[in-house]
Formats: structure tokens, sequence, C-alpha cells
């Protein structure tokens, strides 16, 4: 296969197109539930309760399940919320961003009607998507605090500044690929599970860029140079430039086609080198 490939359609109807247990690791971040538009009758985020969001998520898992190789491993972002009945802000996460389109709110804006949420709850999403992915099948073995060195500023005076996000590690089954040195701490200890990361310089008009020295630690812990790295909501392509970086293949799935030719033009300015392939699904 090329070293990055770039579908663009519904990941739920590109996944079942790809061979079973032929992706080493997945990286990814889903959209989070209620805060953005990314205009797509098939995105997940924009579903009218966290409830449902959980659902999609557990759905669209179970397609990477399939085509992930049995000593695999799972690298996933969600990011959390409060249940409001409020509007937006200038600061925090469900601040108004400069190049985002549409902002969606559901979060912000009506207390979700479950899980016993009442006005100014912490939803707890990230928790309620693991817990519920483990549910299902999948094992459960690490939590990562990412710190962020430059969060964003919030003007709460009642709580303390939002500065950390989750990643989860899963994997298929028991025995599965971690590599211990791909990344250690700078005295040369086991890789801790708290990890300071700055935003990348250049968010490529991307509302919510991943940073790409996030995506390189889960590459580097979770696979071996040439191997598949999957990432179904590729956004701006950080996942698969990181893994063509270390020297790893990608299949990206973005459903938006704006930010599927922009991941294919960054790929290719950053790194010439390799060939880049874009598979239009045309999935409505």
């Amino acid at each position: 296969m090329n070293n990055l490939q770039i579908f663009t359609g519904d990941s739920l109807k590109v996944l079942p197109t790809l061979e079973a247990e032929s992706v080493q690791c997945c990286v990814t971040s889903p959209p989070y539930w209620g805060l953005r538009d990314y205009e797509h009758q098939a995105q997940i985020g924009a579903e009218s309760s966290p409830e449902l969001y959980v659902e999609n998520l557990v759905k669209l898992f179970r397609e990477v399940h399939r085509v992930l190789r049995k000593d695999g491993t799972v690298w996933l972002n969600v990011g959390d919320g409060y249940a409001r009945n409020g509007g937006t802000g200038n600061h925090g996460p469900n601040a108004l961003v400069g190049n985002t389109k549409k902002l969606i709110q559901k979060r912000n804006c009506k207390v979700p009607d479950c899980w016993g949420l009442k006005d100014r709850d912490l939803i707890g999403l990230p928790w309620r998507v693991a817990f519920a992915l483990q549910m299902d099948g999948w094992i459960l073995r690490s939590k990562i605090t990412w710190v962020k060195k430059n969060a964003m500023p919030e003007s709460v005076k009642n709580r303390p500044t939002n500065a950390t996000e989750e990643v989860f590690m899963f994997t298929k089954s028991p025995s599965y690929f971690y590599d211990p040195n791909g990344v250690r701490e700078e005295s040369g200890a086991n890789l801790r599970n708290y990890w300071l990361i700055g935003p990348d310089s250049n968010r490529n008009g991307h509302p919510a860029t991943f940073p790409r020295e996030l995506a390189r630690r889960c590459i580097l812990l979770g696979s071996r140079e040439n191997d598949i790295i999957l990432d179904p909501f590729s956004g701006s392509g950080t996942t698969g430039i990181a893994a063509n970086e270390l020297n790893r293949k990608a299949v990206l799935i973005e459903l938006n086609p704006t930010y599927a030719e922009s991941s294919k033009k960054r790929a290719a300015i950053i790194q010439p080198q390799f060939i880049s392939l874009t598979a239009n699904q045309n999935q409505k």
C-alpha cells in the first residue's frame, strides 16, 4: 500500500471496506459531543444527547476492533464538557473559536436528560465512553493525562481552570505489542501516565488540531516501523503525518472533504517524499 491513504467518507462505511486485522495501532480523537458543527449529516458529535454520542462511538469502534491486529492498541482522546443552562463564552473549552464556522453547543445550552446530570455538572464523557467500550469487549489498559502547556484561559471563578484531557489506551487482547523503550522519561525511567504537551504552532485551518507530539508518542509506544496506523477521525491529518515521520504507514478517514483535501496538501508540503493517495468514498 501507499505510505499515506486518505479516505473521504463516513468511517462507519469506510472501515468495513478495510482488510480485517490489517492495522497495528489506532490513534484518534473524535469530535467532542455537542461542540462544533462539521456540516455533514453523518457527523459524530452532533447527536441529540450524549447517550447517543457514546452509542455511536461504541458502534464505530466495533469496526476498529475488526481491522485491528490481535496484538494491536487503540489510543483514544475524548473531550469533556459541562451540562449548563447557559450560552457561550469567550474563554475555555466551550468558547467561540475564530476559525470555527458554526458551534452546536448542546452541552452548554441545555442540561441533557440523562445520567442524573444537573446544571453545571461535569458530564464525564471521556470515562463514560471508556466504560462503554470496556463493556463492549475492549480491554482498558491505561489512562494518560494530557497536561496542556498552553491551556486556553477560562474566566470561571468557582472552579479550577481546565488544563488537561484524557487519553485512553485500549487493547484487543491481553497479549499485545507495547514498546516501553519507544518513549522514555528524560531520566531514562519508564514513561509515566501524564504528558506535558503544547499545541502545534500551525493549526492549519482546523478548529480542533491534534498535537503531533501526542500522536507521535502513541505511535512509538504502540507500533513498529512499517506498521499501519489508523485514524478514523483524521481532521487535518496529524496522525498520518506523524506516522510517516516515524516510518509507519497510515490510513486516514475524514468525513469533511475540505479537511481531507487540506490534510493531503499538508502532507505533501511537510513530507514531499511520501506518496499520498486520496480515495473518495462518496458516502453521504
